[in-house]
């Protein structure tokens, strides 16, 4: 049978994958600005009862990391409130929501990757929104998988790793935080995961696929590996070669404080739903390799 999900953004990198991925037993109608936007409830609403599907996705969000800790009343708006008007969309419809989240709702100061249970602790304004739409969404509407991801790159839109290929192109040098861990996380896999979960959360009404989950690509690095093993991917398909310089984050300050660990537990995701994402060198091959090939068009 066909799966008709709504998804909510229209360019961002998860929804361009959804897209990308969806096969013919898929249909995907992407729902954004200005006919969609989060802050506004009526029009949430509007846009997902006129969607006709089988399921929400909520992959549109602020993520303006740095720029939100001066315009934090923008973010929970869009982040915290639009998270609960799409809650309340999806139990208005009856069907399943399934929600985007972020490493960032923790701290960041344990020594070990981060479990679901975990105490949250965001130090972010950022984190912060991000949370908030995660309780509100609790508060609503219990038919829900939230899915907490990091560090997420793919072939689509502005992220890490176009960033560094950009700079490899004319530096010698480029200096990355390598204090910092996490999960690199290919915005396709993403997508190959939403697609098994929201078909399972259609079938299967058990609560014990529902609740919140973390979603990443398998194995850690720091901003600084991640660097690396872009450029050395780039050498292999004709680019010259880029040396990291390997700074702290205290050498390149930001506005928002980001979590030195923001490693996630994937345990419960092999569990729930029988799928594991790829190992991060492997995924970021195939991005970085396409993204040269189609520069060479």
């Amino acid at each position: 049978m066909t799966l008709r999900l709504a998804v909510t953004g229209l360019t961002g990198q998860v929804v361009s994958a959804l897209i990308e991925r969806a096969g013919k037993d898929v249909e995907i109608t992407a729902l954004g600005r200005p006919q969609l936007d989060l802050g506004m409830r009526n029009a949430v609403l509007a846009s997902l009862r006129h969607a006709r599907c089988d399921a929400i996705i909520n992959a549109a969000a602020y993520t303006a990391v740095d720029k939100a800790e001066s315009e934090a009343e923008v973010a929970m708006r869009v982040n915290g409130a639009g998270a609960a008007h799409v809650a309340e969309a999806a139990a208005e419809l009856n069907v399943p929501l399934l929600h985007l989240s972020t490493d960032y709702v923790f701290d960041g100061t344990l020594d070990r990757p981060y479990r679901e249970d975990d105490p949250t602790g965001p130090t972010s304004a950022y984190g912060r929104s991000k949370l908030a739409g995660e309780e509100h969404i609790r508060a609503i509407h219990p038919n829900h998988a939230i899915l907490r991801t990091a560090w997420v790159y793919s072939p689509f839109g502005a992220n890490f790793v176009k960033t560094m290929l950009r700079l490899g192109e004319t530096r010698e040098e480029v200096g990355v935080v390598a204090d910092q861990l996490g999960n690199p996380t290919n915005a396709l896999d993403i997508a190959d995961a939403l697609l098994v979960i929201a078909r399972r959360l259609t079938q299967d009404p058990a609560p014990s696929l529902r609740g919140v989950v973390n979603l990443t690509g398998q194995g850690d690095a720091s901003w600084a590996d991640l660097a690396e093993a872009t450029f050395e991917i780039a050498v292999q398909c004709g680019r010259r070669p880029v040396r990291v310089r390997r700074i702290a984050t205290a050498d390149y300050p930001t506005p928002a404080r980001r979590p030195a660990n923001s490693r996630l537990d994937n345990t419960k995701l092999a569990e729930r739903y029988g799928v594991v994402l790829p190992p991060w060198r492997q995924s970021l091959e195939g991005c970085v390799t396409r993204l040269l090939r189609e520069e060479a068009r």
